[in-house]
């Protein structure tokens, strides 16, 4: 028996609606949420066209699904990615034809949907579980029969074939999703070896990060206040209705990360001494935020989609910074002198008629017309200014030349500018003596530091 699909009835409207304009097909992305019995669909956006083939419409008509740009596709599902907050992911492809199409139709609906999950993959700083959903859906409409053909494919086995699926509507799917929120400090050393110089600053920099990420795996959730067997259903003890349903006194849950700072007693500790021609700092408090289904949702796949949100959106900042640095071609510094980025905080958006909000990421110089537009390009949507919610202060980016290179994403420096400064509170666990001390940190922009040593 193939998967199930629940999709919100609003997908199905918003497919209904699309107007091929003369086109031979519209492709885009399903996004949602996997879980062991069944699978949530709670948007559908249409890839954007290219400029170029807005101006070929008339020799689109004629067009085979060879046409479909694979490479357009992916980055529009790279794009969207960092939009969504933990546990949602893009799912699959859905595709609308005037026509039925044949085989190999199918075969490069398949290609597609290898070809993002491996794009997207790349730049994920985690793993998916063998536990988990491994098959991607594809949704083919055609416009002029209204026919639907819902087909999955394993995504872990390159040689699988289609499987099909059901494709369920039901209306106020999402409304009644729980969020959970933290707020996570870093403060990420990475040095940069001498041996690794024909690696890019981003190659190195990923690397680094990895280690961290080890850390926030292996880190202990405190899920408001309490820790919990992962097993454990993530509503034990709310109160139920007449009817029997768990009603939850709080969409909302707050959790708190407790990672190591000292290796266990039991395991061996080794020093590495390595040679460096510079360094990376990444510092200062970043907000996070992950979503879960309410149908009887457990610990661990809520601890996961925290896990996850808060490895993507560290990751995410760094490789648009990187991005940001190559397209403004700003020159790197040399020997002894100092940088100072900032990196782009995060602004979310809530989709209508969901408990659900997604994100992106905002750049100082960015205006509140440019996100809009932003989302509106990506997520093919209406989206108002008075809907973006800013999750994170903006900070100042201060450069100067000096013997070592700092970026923050605090205002914590002595050397850098006086702003109005917001506290919050961070648990760490100081695990030699077992005592757990709050310490405030001033929650701003997030940024980055490099550090380059002369001769």
């Amino acid at each position: 028996m193939g998967r199930t699909y629940i999709v919100e009835e609003t997908v199905g409207q918003y497919l209904s609606n699309i107007n091929l304009q003369g086109k031979a097909f519209v492709s885009g992305l399903l996004i949602g949420q996997c879980s062991s019995q069944k699978d949530y669909v709670i948007l559908a956006t249409r890839t954007p066209p290219k400029e170029e083939q807005n101006e070929n419409l008339k020799h689109q008509q004629k067009a085979k699904l060879d046409n479909l740009d694979e490479e357009w596709a992916t980055e529009h599902a790279n794009q969207v990615s960092r939009m969504l907050p933990g546990g949602l992911l893009v799912l699959g492809v859905f595709i609308i034809t005037t026509l039925e199409m044949g085989n190999d139709f199918q075969n490069a609906l398949r290609r597609l949907v290898f070809a993002m999950e491996k794009s997207m993959n790349k730049r994920r700083l985690w793993n998916f579980t063998e536990e988990e959903i491994s098959e991607r859906v594809t949704l083919h409409i055609c416009s002029s029969t209204k026919k639907i053909f819902c087909r999955t494919y394993d995504i872990h086995d390159p040689k699988s074939s289609a499987k099909p699926a059901d494709w369920k509507y039901q209306n106020g799917l999402s409304t009644s999703w729980l969020s959970l929120e933290c707020t996570v400090h870093i403060n990420i050393h990475i040095p940069l070896s001498t041996t690794s110089v024909s690696y890019t600053l981003e190659k190195n920099t990923k690397n680094g990060l990895a280690r961290w990420a080890k850390q926030i795996e292996n880190g202990v959730y405190l899920i408001n206040g309490q820790v919990k067997d992962e097993d454990c259903d993530l509503l034990e003890g709310q109160k139920k209705s007449s009817r029997g349903n768990v009603q939850a006194t709080s969409h909302s849950f707050d959790v708190k990360v407790l990672t190591q700072l000292l290796l266990n007693s039991d395991r061996r500790s080794t020093a590495t001494v390595q040679i460096c021609s510079g360094s990376v700092n990444l510092k200062g408090a970043v907000k996070c935020r992950a979503y879960i289904h309410s149908n009887k949702p457990k610990v661990k796949d809520a601890v996961q989609a925290m896990k996850r949100d808060i490895l993507n959106t560290v990751a995410d900042r760094c490789e648009m910074l990187f991005e940001d640095l190559l397209l403004n071609e700003i020159p790197e510094k040399k020997d002894s002198e100092k940088e100072f980025h900032i990196l782009p905080h995060r602004v979310f958006v809530p989709i209508p008629g969901s408990s659900v909000m997604l994100c992106d990421y905002k750049f100082g110089d960015e205006s509140a017309e440019e996100m809009r537009d932003h989302f509106i390009e990506m997520l093919d949507h209406m989206i108002q200014i008075e809907d973006l919610e800013t999750a994170e202060e903006i900070n100042t980016a201060c450069m100067s030349y000096s013997v070592n290179t700092e970026a923050s994403l605090d205002n914590t420096d002595d050397e850098q500018p006086k702003q109005p400064m917001k506290t919050t509170m961070i648990l760490k666990i100081q695990q030699n003596i077992g005592v757990i001390a709050a310490v405030a940190v001033a929650v701003l922009a997030a940024g980055i530091s490099f550090h380059y040593f002369s001769d």
